[in-house]
């Protein structure tokens, strides 16, 4: 039973032994001190009580100070405490100084917390990279359509990086100054005998400003011959005047109709009326007789008018038939 409190004793002192490591690192420490960084032990034991992984701030200020990087804990620990990744940022401080490119660590700083990769920044800033545009289809002039495949080499631009537009802008306006050169061209022939013209009107314009990258060269990779709009819009054109035309001759047409059926009503409303002023003669008459003002005289007479009048109209129409008769005979 007096071995019990023993064992209790001695398990609890491994325990305490095992916190007093984890709190106080000595062995991160003395890396440390042989490494030439100057680490307080109640600095590292701040970095576990404020949540900071010592080992990510010494192994990094270590690897900073071998490279030459002037860089401090509280600068590590700021970055870190910001939701930076620190190991790739003094990577990426390493990797511009043995390239001779100007970059600072509040600068590198920035570009990490922007959700840049700072490392990949820089490799592209000394390494170029080569971005291949989708088809871009354009028309020119005489109306046969290009479709352009074009590759654009571009290096990171590290003072753009933070605020400045990304690659998809870069193919943005690479494809819209392609459309532009082709559009331009009085013929296709032109743009398929020279296609250099378009990478030199589209470099000249200058895309890169306000871009995180600086644009080094724009070379066309393919022109392919597309269909022929111009042709297409004029068949299209065609088809709507044709349309437009027989809509307004159906127009015309209708018009015509309801003309000729006012006509037609016309007519007969004047028949009409002529049938009224036909019933009303022979009532004049009565009344003329009636009155005195005529006789059976004046009416005889009317009557052999009449008849005379009629008689020259059949012999007219006789004379008439005669002639067409003889003229078809002959």
């Amino acid at each position: 039973m007096s071995q019990l409190p023993l064992l209790l004793i001695v398990f609890g002192g491994i325990i305490l032994f095992f916190v007093f490591l984890y709190f106080v690192p000595l062995n991160l420490w003395i890396t440390a001190v042989f490494s030439g960084v100057k680490v307080g032990l109640f600095e590292l034991v701040a970095m576990r009580i404020r949540k900071v992984p010592p080992g990510v701030i010494v192994n990094s200020l270590i690897t900073a100070v071998k490279a030459g990087i002037n860089v401090t804990t509280t600068d590590l620990e700021t970055h870190y405490l910001a939701g930076g990744n620190v190991p790739t940022v003094i990577r990426a401080l390493i990797s511009a100084d043995k390239a001779n490119i100007d970059l600072q660590f509040k600068q590198a700083a920035a570009i990490d917390l922007a959700g840049r990769e700072v490392f990949e920044a820089v490799q592209m800033s000394v390494n170029p990279k080569v971005i291949t545009t989708p088809k871009v289809a354009a028309v020119a002039a005489d109306g046969i359509q290009l479709i352009a495949v074009a590759r654009v080499t571009v290096r990171a631009n590290i003072s753009q990086l933070v605020g400045g537009a990304g690659e998809d802008t870069i193919l943005a306006r690479v494809g819209e100054g392609i459309v532009t050169s082709i559009g331009s061209a009085k013929s296709h022939k032109e743009v398929l005998e020279n296609p250099d013209k378009i990478s030199q009107l589209v470099l000249s314009r200058g895309l890169d400003a306000g871009t995180a990258f600086e644009i080094l060269s724009i070379d066309i990779a393919d022109v392919d011959v597309g269909a022929n709009i111009g042709a297409q819009l004029q068949t299209d054109q065609a088809m709507a005047d044709l349309k437009v035309a027989e809509a307004k001759a159906e127009e015309r047409r209708a018009m015509a109709v309801a003309e000729e059926q006012e006509m037609k009503a016309k007519s007969q409303e004047a028949r009409a009326k002529v049938i009224l002023a036909e019933a009303e003669v022979p009532k004049a008459m009565a009344e003329a007789f009636r009155s005195g003002n005529m006789g059976i005289f004046d009416y005889y007479k009317m009557k052999n008018i009449e008849a005379d009048t009629g008689m020259r109209d059949s012999i007219a129409g006789s004379g008439a038939t005669t002639k067409s008769k003889g003229s078809s005979g002959s």
